[in-house]
């Protein structure tokens, strides 16, 4: 007689996958954030910045580091790397959201900026699962 057993829930390593792509996000844009700020290329932590040129700056590297936490997503799942992807987008959406509500009212840069940044969220992921295939 033959068992057949479920296959191995991937719950851990489709979770890992999401994590380390949201981490690889954070990670870069904090540290592209610092490092622009010790070059004197923005103002200094927790000045507004109203340039638009330095908020498009920023705004064009969290899109290409969305794009590459998507991918490391996609690349790192145990399988559905679309779906992987996706939901670091929700991720993104959710907390860009969440930051969006909380800073403008600070009046850190313009409004448009973490609005973009909600916005973009979703097109992220789709790109980043995208180039993995």
């Amino acid at each position: 007689m033959t068992t057949m057993t479920a296959p191995p829930r991937r719950l851990l390593r489709s979770t890992g996958a999401v994590l380390l792509g949201f981490i690889a996000v954070v990670a870069l844009s904090l540290a592209t954030d610092q490092v622009l700020h010790s070059l004197e290329v923005y103002p200094p932590w927790g000045q507004p910045m109203h340039d638009t040129g330095l908020v498009l700056l920023a705004l064009s590297y969290r899109i290409v580091y969305g794009v590459l936490g998507s991918y490391i997503a996609a690349r790192l799942a145990p399988r559905h790397p679309m779906r992987h992807a996706m939901a670091l987008g929700v991720v993104g959406f959710v907390l860009s959201t969440a930051a969006a509500i909380a800073t403008i009212p600070m009046d850190l840069g313009p409004s448009w900026f973490p609005i973009a940044l909600v916005l973009t969220a979703s097109p992220c992921a789709w790109v980043g699962g995208a180039l993995h295939r």
